[in-house]
């Protein structure tokens, strides 16, 4: 199979006939063989009957219901998992991203060697409000990720070669960064395409709102993290401990040598604890202590396997 095509929605009842009738159309005109697979996350409007309409129409649609809404990065997981052809095309429900973009992206992938190519909306038809934040993050995950030719690290349209979607992991909100995850897989051949971007025709956007940034950034902290340190936590927090324990012993040796000194010239009014450095002496033992067992229960986690990405889906197409 030439290419799966992997939609995930959100009460889209209304945009989903047009999109799949669009696709069809471009399937046809270039003679691609193909599977949509629509990943419904738990809608509450009538999109799951409108895909089992669409199924019973033509056999290259294909969906997957979940019991209730888990997000993106689920719907993705899923999808990724399902997928069959050798090229893998995401895009969103909502007919912002066109079909037409999709031959050329395939093109990229089995002609130019790319192992991903994400789209990139250089004019973009969001209000400011959803303009401004994207450009600061997408600036700020350059920089962290090393990846510096994508312009729009979220765009929902994005090719895949199918050995990279097979040996990634998307979970929690990480679909922001699956450029990231490649390269931190070994599938370091990214490029971008300057895709055509519509203007919502039905409904609201998902997507707004300013937890959606402030997660973002949350997200891209915790992957780089994960990709510098998740297969060695005790490097991370057992070099702190050990040097915030340090610290605290030479200051408590210290503080013991000047008690000595005093007793040595029988001044015995002093005391130890009257000391604030004492106290900030023992607190830096014990935080160290604590840092260096948190680096060796993270190294015993890390080495156990994961159950995050299981998800309850209530019925397949």
């Amino acid at each position: 199979m030439d290419i799966s095509i992997i939609i995930p929605l959100f009460n889209e009842e209304e945009s989903l006939p047009e999109l799949f009738g669009w696709i069809e159309r471009v399937m046809e005109e270039n003679g691609f063989s193909y599977e949509v697979i629509f990943i419904n996350d738990g809608s509450t409007d009538r999109s799951w009957e409108v895909i089992q309409d669409l199924s019973s129409q033509s056999p290259c649609v294909r969906g997957i219901k979940f019991r209730r809404n888990y997000g993106k990065s689920p719907a993705l997981f899923c999808g990724f998992k399902a997928a069959e052809g050798n090229v893998v095309i995401t895009m969103d429900a909502d007919l912002q991203d066109s079909p037409d973009e999709i031959p050329e992206l395939y093109r990229m992938i089995t002609e130019d060697g790319y192992d991903l190519v994400s789209g990139y909306k250089q004019k973009r038809y969001d209000p400011r409000s959803k303009t401004l934040p994207t450009k600061l993050f997408n600036a700020t995950a350059r920089a962290v990720s090393g990846i510096k030719n994508l312009h729009d690290f979220n765009c929902g349209l994005k090719a895949y070669r199918k050995d990279v979607i097979k040996n990634i992991e998307v979970y929690g909100e990480m679909h922001r960064y699956i450029p990231y995850l490649d390269k931190n897989a070994g599938f370091d051949k990214i490029g971008e395409k300057v895709v055509h971007h519509q203007a919502r025709k039905y409904g609201n956007s998902k997507f707004m709102g300013l937890n959606r940034f402030v997660n973002g950034y949350l997200d891209l902290l915790t992957l780089w993290f994960l990709s510098t340190f998740g297969k060695k936590p005790m490097h991370v927090f057992g070099f702190l401990g050990t040097i915030v324990f340090f610290i605290g012993f030479l200051s408590v040796v210290v503080i013991g040598i000047n008690k000595c000194i005093d007793l040595y010239n029988h001044v015995y009014h002093n005391l130890v604890t009257d000391s604030p450095w004492f106290y900030i002496a023992l607190t830096a033992m014990m935080l160290g202590t604590q840092l260096f067992l948190t680096g060796f229960i993270g190294d015993l986690v890390s080495r156990s396997s994961s159950q995050r990405n299981d998800y309850q889906i209530e019925e397949r197409i």
